[in-house]
C-alpha cells in the first residue's frame, strides 16, 4: 500500500543532526581564534533549515524525467568548467565562486546531481543491470565530474565522487564478476605505471600521500598533530576551551578538515561516542527511508544520500586519527562551511519530500515490489 501525505518529516533523523551541528558550533566557539566561525555557521544553519522545510513541499517525481536529469547534469558540468574561468583560489585550489559575503563550492551540489543521474540510470535498468556496459556508462557520468573536480585540484571531493559511484554500483545489482574484473584491470594498470611509468619524484609524492607520518615535520605534520589532539582527549576530554592543540594553533583548519580532532580533544571518548551514535541514527533512518521508496529511483537516491554522508564521515574521521591520508575532507553537519551545510540539509529535504509517496507507513512489516519504470536513457 502506497501512502501519500501533504508533509512528511522523519523527526528522529532531523533531530539527530542537531547535536552534531551543536558539537561543531561549540568547538568553533570554544577555540575562538581569528574569524568568528561560530556566528557565521549559526546563520548558515538557520538558512539551511529554512531551505530544508521549503523543500519538503515539492513533488520530486519530476526528477524521473530524463530531460530534467540531462539538464541538471549538463548544468553542473558547465558550472565546474566555469570555475576555471572566474573561480576563486583558496589554499591552492580553484574550487570556489566568491559572491561577496560568502563563497560557494560547486563540488557539493555536484555530488547530489551525480546521485540523481545514477539513481535515474540504474532505476531504468534493473532487468539487465548485470551487463558490464552499465558499469562503463555510469562510470563515464562519474568520471566527467570527478575529472573536473580533480583538476581544481580537489582530491578529497574527487575521491568522494568516485565512492558515490562505487557505492551505488554495488547496491544497484551490478555483477560482482564484472566489478572485480574492473578492479583487477585497475590494479594491473597501476602496477605497470608504478614500475614503468612514474618518475622517481612522482613515486615519492604517492608514498608521502599514503604514509604522511613518515615525515611528521613536513607532509605528515597535520596528520601527526591531529593524532595528538585525538589521543590527548582520553576518556572525558580536556574540557571546553582547553584544547591546547587547537588553541595554540598546532592543529590547522580546526574548523573544517580537523574539527573532529578538535572536538575529540575537548570532549574525549565519551563525546566522540555520542557523536558516533547520532551519525548512526542519521544513516539508519536514511536506510529505512530508502526501503520505503515509491520506485527504484527514490530508493536509489536515498541510498545515494546515505553513501555521501557515510563516505564523508569515514574519510574525515579516518584522516583525523591517522588511518587514512589527509585529503581535506569535511564532516557533514559538524565542519564549518555554508555550501556544505546547505547542500546536506537540502539533500535531506529532498529525501523527506520523496517520503510523501512511501510504499508503506511506519509500523508495518509488509513489503511490496517496486514497480519498475520503462527505460528511457
Amino acid at each position: 500500500m502506497r501512502t501519500k501525505s501533504s508533509l512528511f518529516v522523519d523527526w528522529p533523523l532531523l533531530l539527530a543532526t542537531f547535536p552534531i551541528v551543536a558539537a561543531g558550533l561549540v568547538t568553533m566557539n570554544s577555540i575562538g581564534i581569528g574569524i568568528d566561525f561560530f556566528s557565521k555557521q549559526v546563520v548558515w544553519w538557520m538558512v539551511s533549515l529554512f531551505v530544508f522545510f521549503v523543500l519538503l513541499f515539492l513533488d520530486y517525481r519530476f526528477l524521473r524525467d530524463s530531460r530534467i536529469v540531462t539538464v541538471l547534469y549538463g548544468a553542473i558540468l558547465g558550472i565546474l568548467v566555469l570555475l576555471f574561468v572566474v573561480g576563486s583560489v583558496f589554499q591552492g585550489a580553484q574550487s570556489w565562486f566568491n559572491v561577496g559575503l560568502f563563497a560557494i563550492q560547486p563540488a557539493d551540489p555536484a555530488k547530489v546531481i551525480l546521485v540523481i543521474i545514477l539513481a535515474k540510470y540504474f532505476s531504468k535498468r534493473h532487468v539487465d543491470i548485470a551487463d558490464i556496459r552499465h558499469i562503463l556508462v555510469s562510470g563515464l557520468y562519474m568520471a566527467l565530474i570527478a575529472l573536473l573536480v580533480l583538476l581544481q585540484p580537489d582530491f578529497g571531493s574527487a575521491v568522494i565522487i568516485f565512492a558515490i559511484w562505487f557505492g551505488m554500483v554495488l547496491i544497484s545489482g551490478i555483477s560482482w564478476k564484472h566489478l572485480l574484473g574492473l578492479i583487477a584491470v585497475g590494479a594491473i594498470s597501476f602496477t605497470l605505471l608504478w614500475n614503468f611509468g612514474f618518475a622517481t619524484y612522482q613515486k615519492a609524492r604517492i608514498m608521502n600521500f599514503l604514509n604522511p607520518l613518515a615525515d611528521i615535520t613536513g607532509t605528515g605534520y597535520n596528520a601527526y598533530q591531529s593524532m595528538i589532539a585525538v589521543g590527548s582527549g582520553q576518556l572525558v576530554g580536556k574540557g571546553v576551551g582547553y584544547g591546547s592543540q587547537s588553541r595554540l594553533s598546532f592543529l590547522p583548519e580546526y574548523e573544517t578538515d580537523f574539527i573532529f580532532a578538535a572536538f575529540a580533544e575537548e570532549w574525549g571518548f565519551v563525546g566522540v561516542t555520542f557523536i558516533f551514535i547520532c551519525y548512526l541514527i542519521v544513516l539508519w533512518r536514511l536506510v529505512k527511508l530508502a526501503s520505503m521508496g515509491e520506485t527504484n529511483f527514490e530508493t536509489l537516491f536515498t541510498a545515494g544520500v546515505a553513501i555521501i554522508l557515510f563516505t564523508h564521515f569515514i574519510i574525515h574521521v579516518g584522516m583525523n586519527i591517522g588511518l587514512l591520508p589527509i585529503t581535506g575532507t569535511t564532516v557533514p553537519f559538524m565542519s564549518y562551511g555554508g555550501s556544505n551545510l546547505l547542500t546536506t540539509y537540502a539533500m535531506l529535504g529532498i529525501v523527506m519530500g520523496m517520503g510523501k509517496y512511501r510504499r508503506y507507513s511506519y509500523g508495518t512489516s509488509e513489503s511490496y515490489e517496486i514497480i519498475p519504470e520503462k527505460a528511457e536513457l
